[in-house]
């Protein structure tokens, strides 16, 4: 089997799909033959889907919201057989004694509560050989002293796919994560340039000093995120459930 045929016939949905890593997996699964379905706020509706592929509005915040987008993906593409849970957001930075307990819930709410609440509504959609991929990050296995809000919520997500892999694993569906490293989205260029007064860096030396600190000598790509998440959605992985595999260029 070729990359180009890893996905033939799978029916995936994404949500946060519209911008991001997660734009990034639906155009990498699409070339490797799954169709689906983007599930994104209404303020961020994608652009330019590929064929096969329709658009719908949740907030994962909201779990009648993430029911009724699941049952519309569901019917839509008549069964699923994946779903990558990619919806996240990164928070400002916030020292633990200035910590904004309002935006901590917010945070939170979305990438922690919204991965529970999008498993929990797509489990009684799949059957035995389907796959759930929640994107975590470093963060997951590490404390950030500006983002405790973050790494939190991600800690949570390696929890949740932890306890939904056993809960589900009887019934042939298999529940996994990654865990990128820095990866030089749009959005992380911003946080990085809104951060100069505080590290000193631009963001060309910001994204150097973090290149430097993997094994590779560079940041990981979100085609290589893109590219791990298919593998755990594919058949080639059909024996692995529970995991959480870093994306990272090799960060210690």
């Amino acid at each position: 089997m070729t990359a180009a045929a890893l996905l033939t016939g799978r029916r995936v949905v994404v949500t946060g799909g519209a911008n991001g890593i997660g734009a990034v997996v639906v155009r990498r699964f699409a070339a490797m033959g799954a169709r689906g379905t983007v599930l994104d706020l209404p303020s961020a509706p994608p652009s330019d889907l590929p064929p096969g592929w329709h658009a719908a509005a949740v907030d994962v915040r909201d779990e009648d919201s993430v029911r009724a987008a699941l049952a519309e993906s569901a019917a839509l593409l008549e069964g699923i057989d994946g779903v990558v849970a990619a919806a996240g957001v990164v928070p400002s930075w916030q020292r633990l004694a200035d910590l904004d307990l309002a935006d901590f819930d917010r945070v939170l709410a979305i990438n922690a509560r919204g991965v529970a609440a999008t498993i929990k509504h797509a489990a009684p959609l799949l059957g035995t050989g389907s796959t759930v991929t929640a994107v975590a990050s470093l963060n997951a296995w590490r404390g950030d002293p500006n983002i405790a809000s973050y790494a939190a919520g991600k800690h949570a997500v390696l929890g949740i796919v932890r306890s939904a892999a056993l809960a589900l694993g009887p019934d042939g569906v298999r529940v996994n994560a990654v865990a990128p490293g820095p990866i030089a989205t749009d959005a992380l260029r911003s946080r990085m340039a809104s951060r100069r007064e505080t590290t000193g860096l631009d963001v060309a030396e910001a994204l150097d000093q973090a290149a430097r600190a993997t094994a590779l000598r560079r940041i990981a790509t979100a085609e290589e995120v893109a590219d791990t998440i298919a593998f755990l959605t594919s058949d080639l992985s059909s024996g692995v459930t529970g995991q959480m595999i870093n994306v990272d260029g090799g960060i210690q």
